[in-house]
């Protein structure tokens, strides 16, 4: 899956060139980023148990894809945030949102057929802003592209480290 792939080596590049001027983002850090970038991708539970199928089990109107909105993303940023202990709290929640926003950006930019991205702030607004049209998810070329990104920012990164 290339998508997924791209929104990894998005957060890693972002995160590695921040830790050039922030000496407290480490590899672990780096790694919280690209952990937020799986965030908004957690609406893919939809592909292994349908919407419907939740809905009809719980009972209550439901979509997998809310969880690929701004709203659950903080909310599953403060949820990784709770899960780290008390003096990592803030640098996680950081990185942890760098990597998530930079998700949500990325696919902000997808071609779509209507000329329309998602309700990107639900739930404060339900706007579905324009979008450029860049790329499909299914591209392979974006994925490429950011692979090169990754390699150059890892090769100027290991000749930065102290020897």
């Amino acid at each position: 899956m290339p998508e997924l792939l791209s929104h990894a080596l998005i957060a890693y590049s972002l995160a590695t060139i921040a830790s050039w001027r922030y000496d407290w983002i480490t590899r672990p850090y780096v790694t919280a980023a690209m952990a937020g970038a799986f965030i908004p991708d957690m609406a893919k539970a939809a592909l292994v148990i349908p919407s419907a199928r939740v809905e009809q089990l719980i009972g209550l109107p439901f979509d997998w894809f809310g969880l690929h909105t701004l709203g659950a993303a903080v909310c599953s940023v403060l949820i990784g945030v709770v899960l780290v202990g008390h003096d990592e709290r803030r640098r996680v929640g950081v990185l942890l949102s760098l990597g998530a926003s930079s998700h949500l950006f990325a696919d902000v930019l997808l071609r779509k057929p209507t000329g329309l991205s998602y309700p990107l702030l639900w739930p404060l607004s339900r706007v579905y802003p324009p979008t450029p049209g860049l790329y499909l998810s299914t591209d392979i070329w974006p994925a490429v592209v950011l692979s090169v990104v990754a390699v150059a920012v890892w090769t100027v990164d290991k000749r930065r480290a102290p020897t």
